[in-house]
């Protein structure tokens, strides 16, 4: 358990821990049966409840829906985002469900000939930093209808991607610091500054804007607004870029850790698909991929262990009392770590810090299907990812056609590690070597 002091609250023993909080806070609950009332410094107004508890995740995100609002306090933290998908609380956020579906249209010409160059010149690459290149690519074209070629042999240097990784890990420090200091860094100018030269995402928003201005008409002056398509953009950033790279990094870290795993993705792709050992190569397609249950059950036990977004931040309208028989006051803040409900012996059992795909798979081969609350990888209730059945049939396209077409090897000595950011990344990235596999 933190220890909480007087003056400072819980929140000094939660900065020791920082370089592995949501381990930490997983403990905590482990402790504490699930749910916890964290209590921050003294009149900083940090006080608030966390819980990886399922029903009173299920209570907050579904049964109660209204009375969790994202509030003034998540606004204030992901003030960058401003009216993107994470934060959106009118009709708005419609809009954003019935557009918000991925494309993946890059990989065939984009992924694989650049997998194609490392396999062949046998050098060393980044595979997270792979995925991030081409999820950026492809919301640039759909968004702006722009494309960086940010992947391509040589790797360009895109600070695009710099910029808003910086951004993206700032904001979960907003979480565990009081909002007096992190406003009096941005007041004081303390936050790291970038030269002129530098990527600024407006300017380079503005430039695929100006280019792309053909505009017919069928948008509102609402959407068409510079404002508007500068936050939509942000946030497809964060919710495409960022969420399908994370989970195909730690996809293929677990596969590769675990590799009775890949033998038997291997065998159901040549079993299902009818593949011989000298099949040329090829990518999946959407009906092929679908076929893969096995596949399937690696990527929701990837999701389980590793949710791109291990936190969702709430703020009560009403007083409420949860499940767990905690009580919620007017306007209190309301902390649930999806990581920690993917890790309690509770939930999923004794084996629950194993990569086991079978946990997703029926008696009779059938894809075995959890509750949202259980399984919140993709959120729950009115707030469900949009997105989630074409997002695993896409990573499930990627997946199949690397592990057919590739051997992936870990370099030695590599450390792996969850970053501490509001996206839960490979902190030193996922560093591999490539190589054919025997096909034609």
């Amino acid at each position: 358990m933190v220890t909480n002091w007087p003056l400072l609250g819980m929140l000094s023993g939660l900065l020791q821990h920082s370089h592995r909080v949501h381990d930490k806070v997983t403990q905590v609950f482990i402790e504490c049966d699930g749910t916890v009332e964290f209590k921050g410094p003294w009149f900083c107004k940090m006080d608030m409840l966390a819980t990886g508890d399922p029903a009173n995740i299920n209570h907050i995100l579904t049964e109660n829906f209204s009375n969790y609002p994202k509030g003034p306090e998540f606004r204030k933290i992901f003030e960058i985002l401003e009216d993107g998908i994470l934060n959106v609380e009118s009709e708005l956020w419609k809009f954003h469900r019935r557009s918000s579906l991925l494309f993946m249209n890059h990989v065939d010409n984009g992924l694989f000939p650049v997998l194609d160059y490392f396999s062949e010149h046998g050098t060393d690459v980044d595979l997270q930093d792979i995925f991030q290149r081409l999820a950026f690519d492809i919301v640039c074209k759909m968004i702006l209808d722009y494309d960086p070629r940010s992947l391509c042999n040589d790797l360009p240097y895109i600070p695009a991607e710099k910029t808003f990784n910086d951004a993206v890990d700032a904001l979960f420090y907003r979480h565990v610091l009081p909002e007096s200091i992190w406003k009096l860094q941005k007041w004081l100018g303390i936050e790291e500054d970038h030269d002129d030269d530098d990527f600024n995402f407006f300017k380079f928003y503005r430039k695929a804007y100006e280019e792309n201005n053909k505009n017919d008409g069928s948008w509102t002056t609402r959407t068409n607004s510079r404002d508007f398509l500068r936050d939509i953009s942000l946030n497809y950033m964060l919710a495409s870029r960022d969420a399908t790279s994370t989970c195909l990094t730690w996809l293929f870290w677990l596969i590769a850790t675990n590799p009775l795993v890949e033998v038997k993705i291997l065998q159901e792709i040549k079993t299902i698909l009818h593949l011989k050992e000298d099949k040329k190569w090829r990518l999946f397609n959407v009906e092929e991929s679908h076929k893969l249950v096995y596949l399937h059950g690696a990527l929701c036990e990837s999701l389980r262990l590793f949710p791109p977004v291990p936190l969702q931040h709430k703020t009560s309208t009403h007083p409420d009392i949860l499940p767990s028989g905690h009580y919620i006051g007017e306007n209190a803040k309301v902390i649930i770590s999806f990581y920690s409900v993917g890790r309690m012996e509770k939930v999923w059992g004794k084996d629950c810090l194993e990569f086991k795909p079978e946990r997703w798979i029926t008696e009779h081969g059938k894809i075995k299907h959890e509750p949202s609350y259980k399984f919140p990888a993709f959120n729950a209730g009115p707030r469900t990812c949009p997105g989630k059945k074409m997002s695993l049939i896409q990573m499930k396209m990627v997946a199949a056609s690397i592990i057919y077409n590739y051997n992936v090897q870990l370099l030695k000595g590599h450390p792996v590690s969850p970053s501490d950011s509001i996206i839960l990344k490979a902190k030193h990235g996922l560093w591999v070597r490539l190589s054919r596999r025997n096909v034609v």
